[in-house]
């Protein structure tokens, strides 16, 4: 039986969910693997990332101008655990990884992969900086290699990745998550300054 999208989405969100509810509010501010965020504007790009592609999983229009904001107010760590359990339901419904969605008129199942990607990297991403472990399902890492090897040019021209990070020894020795994590412009030895 095929591994679908959705299938893919939940075994992401089995690792990162454990990640976000790991978080504590006086680490909001702390600095992330991302350069532009910290803590707090990461956790509230994440669910950006989950409501809007609950809604390209449906063919709906989205609206990535605006960051929410959602971390360190109410119950935002179950919060997240719903709006990544409805994203695989989105994913799960016949016909979401069909055919094209967002304003780009991307291939749906690609796009999928992009949720995956993210929830992936940035669950990572929140990890090292909140001095968590994290360990991605090799299965979703292969998924994500493959998508975003496709994606990284353009992401690169967008602004959206960083000029891949040189890996020591041109990386041999390198695992499939660290040479993912250096496709994005992430050093995968990233620590807390």
């Amino acid at each position: 039986m095929a591994i679908t999208i959705s299938d893919l989405l939940r075994a992401a969100a089995e690792r990162a969910v454990p990640v976000v509810r790991g978080i504590t509010d006086d680490q909001l501010g702390d600095a992330t693997p991302c350069a532009e965020y910290d803590v707090r504007q990461l956790v509230d790009h994440l669910f950006q990332v989950v409501v809007n592609f609950q809604l390209l999983a449906a063919k709906k229009d989205t609206d990535f101008s605006a960051e929410p904001d959602r971390a360190g107010h109410g119950d935002w760590r179950e919060d997240f655990v719903r709006e990544t359990e409805a994203l695989v339901a989105a994913w799960a419904v016949p016909g979401a990884d069909q055919g094209v969605t967002g304003a780009m008129n991307m291939p749906a199942g690609l796009v999928g992969r992009m949720a995956l990607g993210d929830l992936t990297v940035h669950a990572w991403d929140l990890a090292r900086a909140t001095g968590q472990e994290f360990a991605p399902e090799p299965v979703v890492v292969r998924e994500v290699q493959t998508a975003f090897g496709e994606l990284a040019p353009t992401a690169r021209k967008m602004g959206v990745f960083g000029a891949e990070y040189p890996l020591p020894d041109g990386g041999a020795g390198a695992s499939d998550f660290d040479r993912l994590l250096a496709l994005t412009g992430r050093d995968p030895g990233w620590r807390r300054p």
